[in-house]
């Protein structure tokens, strides 16, 4: 079983992810908290957590990490140390350790972060992290989805490098895009965006995993 830490398993989307991973055939969960008072959700889940500070050293949360996948946001608080900062410090140090893939939860407008004037500084913090991960060596899949909405998940979904549209996507539905990228070698290096759709999600994604992309 190869070992995936999530950060930001105890949010909204990560304990999504944390929940589809439990009976995984090939991946065991590891929810990376910041707080010990966070630690009794997982304990109760019967999975394993580890404590770590987006903003601080990470060296013992990725210790034997196999692959990463980056789900943490700060809810517009604090968007520079967190979802910029912090995402560029657990790249670094999930490369440092060996981490095979890293899957990073971005958003859909992080290519042009000056259309949306509303969320310009978060997307423009998204798409730095980005960019330090494209270019950082490690294997890695960036998700980019619409805007997340806590309805039941459909595991359909529209997937492409530049859909040219905006709507929404399930929060559960994300999540097993998120898993599915951990794969070795699906959509490796690859930036794309996604939306609820009509294609199952293996098949949505198996078939943008053939198409050249720019980058």
């Amino acid at each position: 079983m190869e070992k995936v830490l999530i950060a930001g398993a105890n949010g909204t989307t990560g304990r999504e992810i944390v929940k589809n991973l439990q009976d995984h055939s090939s991946y065991e969960p590891i929810a990376m908290i910041r707080k010990e008072e966070q630690q009794a959700t997982f304990d109760n889940m019967n999975v394993k957590s580890v404590m770590g500070d987006l903003e601080g050293d990470l060296t013992s949360a990725v210790k034997g990490i196999d692959r990463v996948i980056f789900a943490a946001g700060s809810g517009g608080k604090n968007v520079e140390g967190v979802d910029r900062d912090g995402a560029i410090n657990l790249i670094d140090q999930s490369k440092a350790a060996g981490v095979r893939k890293f899957v990073m939860l971005s958003s859909m407008g992080a290519d042009d972060p000056s259309q949306n004037e509303d969320l310009k500084s978060y997307l423009e913090a998204k798409k730095t992290a980005d960019e330090h991960l494209r270019t950082s060596f490690l294997e890695h899949s960036i998700v980019r989805p619409g805007a997340l909405t806590n309805n039941a998940k459909t595991n359909k979904i529209k997937a492409a490098e530049k859909l040219g549209e905006y709507g929404e996507i399930p929060r559960q539905d994300v999540a097993q895009v998120l898993i599915d990228c951990l794969e070795p070698n699906l959509l490796k290096n690859r930036t794309f965006e996604i939306l609820s759709g009509d294609k199952a999600t293996p098949i949505a994604l198996k078939e943008i995993d053939q198409i050249s992309f720019k980058e």
